[in-house]
């Protein structure tokens, strides 16, 4: 996938615009940020994801000739804007949130500082990614969350929207919790572990329940998860696993490990039942996985009720985030280079939540010192300095009566924008999958209880540095006083 060549991922209007900056000659330096406004499935919180197919989407930026070819075919593009593509390259800086961080809306997950006809070009490309893998990685955190540390596998890649939604957002779904993937082609390609049991057709296939139990024992005996519902669960499933394992037991093989598989009915009562069965004839260590349409409050339910489940098949409603299936982020411009400084611009709306924030910033994020939770975030112009040793006040910018002082050393504050690109080369370098997904867990370990319930979560504030509340209001005022002149 890194050798993919995704440059027409585009809309076609970025073509167009980029060649009206070609003819006005005005190819500006510019910050764009893409962000966005509010937290997927209801959640507190989300979980960036997706940088490393940004990085491998932008080393391979180029126009083909087969491509030029095309451009030229729709009688739109006229041939000197046409010369200057076969030649494009990324030349600016990306900077961006590491994947599998933790990430609050309004603040910027990619910067892009490049001119105006790049920066422009590679917006939708950018989204589509992000978005993505972002959404996946969210919802699959919640689903693990639900399942109190109990494995999570993921399951969806026959019921994901394509190849590439399927094999990302299953690269997504470990990245925010889950312990593996049933799709072989994204482990080999993130080197993420492969799971899975089988079929209710290798049951079928056979003529009995207890000898497609038997055959396979027989080729994986290590790792034995028998689908016990293809006929009846209590009367036959589940007596039968219980009888190859007995005969496991007596052959000395029941070496690994060893359980079963509920994929339909009242998983709750089945699996109380279920392990009581297992237990009575000796078989305590055995797993009992679950899957059939779960999504986090089912099996937050589940748990609730006191299922007997410690193992989670989870497919459709992960793989496709199926009660939110758009992230919503956006793309937009903060400032434009003039002399050698940045103009800051701002976007205006009568909907609040929708007018941009103005400028060249950064993301500082707030721990509490002694706890290492996560009191806010600060979005800053770059360049405004920060010491832990002086007092920081915080506002809200909508409600700025809301406020919180932070005595000095009480606190601790980091960057959370790291350069990607500067001057079009890659200088980061991305981690395994693995890597992410442990990284992700640390992240999610500094979010407070409140902020990772299912239910109505705790917001985390995003605040605005008083520098650029202030930039943000001049232009807010400036634009109002021009409106009413």
């Amino acid at each position: 996938m890194a050798e993919r060549n995704l440059t027409l991922l585009t809309d076609f209007y970025e073509l167009t615009m980029m060649q009206g900056y070609f003819k006005n000659n005005t190819n500006d330096t510019v910050v764009f940020d893409a962000f966005y406004r509010t937290n997927p499935s209801g959640s507190g919180y989300a979980i960036c994801c997706g940088l490393e197919q940004v990085i491998d989407y932008i080393k391979n930026l180029r126009f083909e000739q087969d491509d030029i070819d095309y451009f030229r075919s729709l009688s739109i593009f006229d041939e000197d804007f046409l010369e200057y593509l076969k030649n494009f390259r990324f030349s600016g800086d990306i900077y961006a949130v590491p994947e599998g961080s933790v990430v609050f809306p309004m603040e910027p997950l990619v910067k892009v500082v490049a001119p105006i006809m790049e920066a422009q070009l590679v917006e939708t490309a950018i989204l589509n990614i992000i978005n993505h893998q972002s959404l996946i990685a969210t919802k699959a955190s919640r689903v693990c969350y639900a399942a109190r540390g109990e494995g999570v596998m993921e399951f969806g890649l026959r019921r994901a929207q394509g190849p590439d939604a399927g094999t990302l957002g299953a690269r997504a779904a470990v990245i925010g919790g889950c312990i593996g993937t049933s799709n072989v082609q994204s482990s080999k390609m993130f080197g993420i572990p492969a799971l899975g049991t089988h079929a209710h057709s290798w049951i079928m296939s056979f003529e009995d329940e207890l000898t497609a139990f038997r055959k396979y024992a027989e080729l994986y005996p290590n790792n034995v998860t028998l689908l016990v519902d293809t006929y009846d669960t209590l009367r036959s499933g589940v007596p039968n696993a219980i009888r190859v394992f007995k005969e496991m037991r007596e052959a000395g093989t029941l070496t690994g490990r060893y359980g079963i598989r509920l994929d339909s009915g009242d998983l709750s009562y089945l699996s109380k039942k279920a392990r009581k069965m297992l237990n009575e004839a000796g078989f305590s260590e055995a797993s009992i996985c679950a899957s059939s349409d779960l999504d986090e409050y089912l099996i937050d339910s589940l748990k609730t009720q006191g299922a007997q489940i410690n193992s989670w098949g989870v497919g459709t409603n992960l793989i496709t985030s199926k009660d939110c299936p758009a992230f919503g982020g956006v793309y937009k411009l903060a400032a434009i280079k003039k002399d050698g400084n940045f103009i800051p611009k701002i976007k205006l709306s009568e909907n609040q939540w929708k007018i941009t924030n103005p400028g060249n910033k950064t993301i500082y994020r707030i721990y509490d010192k002694d706890s290492g939770k996560i009191k806010a975030d600060l979005i800053a112009l770059v360049g405004e300095k920060y010491s832990e040793e002086n007092p920081l006040l915080l506002f809200d910018p909508m409600a700025t009566w809301k406020k919180t002082y932070l005595k000095p050393g009480t606190y601790k504050m980091r960057e959370m924008l790291l350069p990607i690109f500067l001057n079009g080369e890659c200088v980061y370098e991305s981690p395994a999958v693995m890597d992410i997904r442990t990284y992700c867990q640390d992240e999610l370990n500094t979010l407070w209880d409140e902020t990772r319930r299912l239910v109505n979560p705790q917001d985390v504030y995003v605040d605005l540095s008083n520098e650029l509340y202030h930039m943000k209001h001049q232009l807010l005022d400036s634009y109002n006083s021009g409106v009413h002149e």
